[in-house]
């Protein structure tokens, strides 16, 4: 720049003229080609747009230019300028279009996973504790690492500690490490520059750039590859990385949420999780408890998933009876809240509109938390029951449920509501029982 024609053009801004006798034509260089091709002069005209200088066009003649050919020059450059800077404005335009789909694309796998769990819903302990944490936790930059089963909601935490954060504006960036393949972490995380590996047909933003500003939540981070594990280290401690394939280093502004449902001090000790990188997420470790230590939260979680799936759905709404809620708080539940939803969704198809009854295997919880009653003459062996002991217990089980409500057999507090099942269905079985109601 300010060296020789072109650079003092491009540094003041003004166009020049040279003829072929002028000192500044004769120190150019290649001035045998200059001779060779009989040149008398060149001019040359800043390539300009809203005052910044892009470039500078030059043009050699064999003649003397005409002055009225002048002014064509400058239409030139500026024709020149505005097809650059509308170049630039289009690519600046599809960056940000990418950006914005990469992003898109995330956000709609995050709609996809909060189906599954609604929001933070309950009134356990449990998740009370869960909650203070949250509000102690979110307002910082911390990095947090939460814990849990599959299944029991560890993204809705996230999710929730991002809300109540300051980076609540910014996005909120998921990524499912146990859905990458192993030679593809780096170009996920970071980005890559076209023509860095196969497949690079054009460059790519990565997780963390497109979290910028916001949070990035690393799903399963068990699941990173050792190798990894040193440059998401590295990103903790300096916040800098670079794409694959490009020696510039990016700065990153992201807060970072990892999410587990392994022992990850057992992985150190085995030598598959760097033991830095685990007290360097291990700031603030949030447990999330399984659905089972949470019975208090069930009925809760059932009314709100029965509502989402009528509406989502689109079915008529079933009634949740107190013996419905009462045989989901007796499982187990071992895919936790996300089972209790695929559960209930699959109740609200089949009720159509009637009461929700529960297809659920029955647990030793199930079992201890219902005392068999007592028939006249049956054995008091606790491994099993005979045939005859089984329709017994059955018989004594309606005949109460009937007195308990009166012999009302359907609407709110009837039998059949009691019981699970239809109206119907109970008739059915009172008729074949030879159940009577008293004083009739």
């Amino acid at each position: 720049m300010g060296v020789g024609l072109l650079g003092r053009v491009a540094v003041t801004g003004q166009e020049c003229q040279d003829t072929g006798s002028s000192e500044q034509m004769r120190q150019l260089a290649g001035s045998e080609w200059l001779k060779r091709e009989r040149v008398r002069g060149c001019g040359a005209v800043p390539i300009a747009y809203k005052g910044e200088v892009l470039g500078v066009i030059v043009g050699f003649m064999r003649e003397d230019l005409p002055y009225q050919s002048q002014p064509w020059s400058r239409i030139f450059a500026n024709h020149i300028g505005s097809a650059i800077a509308n170049a630039r404005a289009f690519e600046e335009i599809q960056r940000l279009k990418a950006q914005l789909e990469l992003q898109n694309t995330y956000l709609q796998e995050e709609v996809v996973e909060a189906k599954a769990f609604g929001d933070l819903i309950g009134r356990s302990a449990a998740l009370r504790q869960i909650i203070s944490q949250i509000d102690l936790v979110a307002p910082t930059d911390a990095s947090v690492l939460i814990l849990g089963e599959t299944g029991t909601g560890k993204d809705l935490v996230a999710r929730e500690i991002h809300r109540r954060s300051g980076r609540n504006e910014g996005p909120m960036i998921r990524v499912n490490c146990a859905s990458i393949p192993k030679d593809l972490f780096e170009s996920e995380f970071f980005g890559h520059v076209q023509g860095a590996f196969t497949g690079a047909i054009k460059d790519r933003a990565g997780r963390f750039e497109t979290a910028e500003h916001g949070t990035i939540f690393l799903d399963e981070i068990g699941e990173i590859p050792l190798e990894m594990q040193g440059k998401l280290l590295r990103v903790l401690h300096e916040k800098r990385y670079e794409r694959v394939g490009e020696d510039r280093t990016r700065h990153t502004d992201v807060r970072i949420i990892g999410a587990t449902n392994r022992d990850l001090k057992q992985a150190v000790a085995a030598g598959r999780f760097r033991e830095d990188l685990y007290y360097r997420l291990h700031v603030f470790p949030i447990h999330v408890p399984p659905l089972r230590e949470r019975k208090d939260d069930i009925a809760l979680l059932a009314e709100h998933f029965v509502e989402l799936s009528v509406k989502e759905l689109r079915c008529a709404k079933p009634r949740l009876t107190r013996a419905g809620v009462a045989r989901l708080e007796s499982y187990d539940w071992p895919g936790n809240v996300r089972e209790l939803r695929n559960v209930i969704e699959r109740a609200v198809i089949l009720a159509r509109g009637g009461p929700l009854q529960f297809d659920l295997p029955v647990t030793e919880s199930g079992l201890v938390s219902r005392p068999r009653p007592v028939c006249p003459g049956a054995g008091a062996g606790p491994e099993y029951l005979t045939e005859a002991e089984m329709r017994c217990h059955e018989r004594e089980n309606l005949a109460a449920v009937l007195a308990r409500a009166g012999w009302k057999i359907k609407g709110p507090n009837g039998a059949a509501g009691l019981l699970g099942i239809k109206p119907t269905t109970l008739l059915s079985r009172i008729q074949r029982m030879g159940l009577k109601r008293p004083g009739k």
